[in-house]
């Protein structure tokens, strides 16, 4: 096979770009910053080339902290390649925060977004635009050049709609931790599947989303719009057992993550999974799944990926090998 992986079988796609990983491996991005370049080395296993390292609400000196981790990469490094931060929260809604620590929670500011600008800045940052101060932040975060999606929110369909125009372009975990899709009292979910341009992510890990769901989303939305992610949390890589997502504990057991209350808790999966699940509910094509695994993903944050940047999958969706740069960085059969 010509390209990156000559004498081997297989399908090649676009290395993966994964918008939400919260750690892996062990490690939490948010209780730990500097665990992200370890990750992101493991990614490669996975077929990731790209991602956004993600860290849950928390003070802001969280968010410096990662910060100043992705602007020094160690001598040598090799992994998939950080494309900024994803600061999920802490402007996000009582109702809707899943996990996240209610003690962390904050209104949004023009003092903290410019605390993040400055500090950064972030590729993307999630908040609940029904909070008081929602439109100047995004608004703000938006002509500094952020991704600003809406998530963790109970905003009503109309909250959402409006929203969008503040520069709110794309949607975290779609269905998950939102306002949802009643016939007559309508959420911010339902608003993105009926915008025309939203983007979203959506975590097809065939636990946070039915099946069912998972085709509405793609035939709603499209591969253009649609990236799929991981959510990825410390337990990703590990199997069974007791991990963090910043200061909580939640319990890896039977595929899933939940915390004490059985609240999910990010997510075991990685993005080969991630894809596997989606095709198997979906139906779709190698190139539909090239589009939500990569090249949708990409240009959500404005990245362009590096030719050379490939997966090679086998028929079960597996990966044999990783290249980046057009240079094998991951092989199945060597690790």
């Amino acid at each position: 096979m010509k390209g990156p992986f000559p004498g081997m079988e297989g399908r090649v796609l676009p290395g993966f770009v994964d918008l939400q990983v919260n750690g892996g491996y062990g490690h939490d991005f948010t209780a730990d910053p500097a665990s992200i370049w370890i990750v992101a080395g493991h990614l490669l296993r996975h077929g990731v080339t790209a991602f956004l390292p993600t860290i849950i609400s928390s003070p802001p000196e969280v968010a410096e902290a990662a910060f100043a981790v992705l602007a020094e990469p160690p001598p040598g490094w090799v992994g998939a390649r950080p494309l900024g931060l994803h600061v999920e929260g802490p402007a996000i809604s009582q109702v809707r925060r899943g996990v996240h620590p209610a003690e962390a929670l904050t209104e949004p500011s023009i003092a903290w977004a410019d605390r993040l600008l400055t500090a950064g800045p972030p590729a993307m940052v999630t908040l609940a635009p029904e909070l008081a101060g929602a439109e100047a932040v995004a608004r703000r975060l938006a002509d500094a050049g952020v991704k600003v999606a809406i998530g963790h929110t109970d905003a009503s369909a109309a909250q959402a709609e409006t929203a969008f125009g503040w520069g709110m372009t794309h949607a975290t975990h779609l269905f998950n931790a939102m306002s949802g899709l009643h016939h007559r009292t309508p959420g911010a979910a339902a608003a993105v599947l009926a915008h025309d341009s939203v983007t979203v992510g959506l975590i097809a890990d065939g636990v946070h989303v039915s099946d069912v769901m998972l085709r509405l989303a793609w035939k709603a939305l499209g591969p253009q719009r649609l990236a799929l992610v991981s959510d990825a949390m410390a337990a990703a890589g590990m199997g069974e057992g007791c991990f963090r997502l910043g200061p909580a504990v939640a319990t890896a057991a039977e595929g899933a993550v939940r915390d004490s209350e059985g609240r999910l808790a990010g997510s075991m999966a990685l993005m080969d999974g991630v894809i596997r699940v989606m095709a198997r509910a979906t139906g779709c094509t190698l190139a539909d799944l090239a589009a939500m695994a990569s090249t949708t993903p990409a240009a959500i944050v404005g990245h362009s990926p590096d030719p050379g940047d490939a997966v090679l999958v086998d028929d079960q969706m597996a990966v044999v090998s990783t290249a980046l740069a057009g240079e094998i960085a991951y092989r199945r059969d060597a690790s």
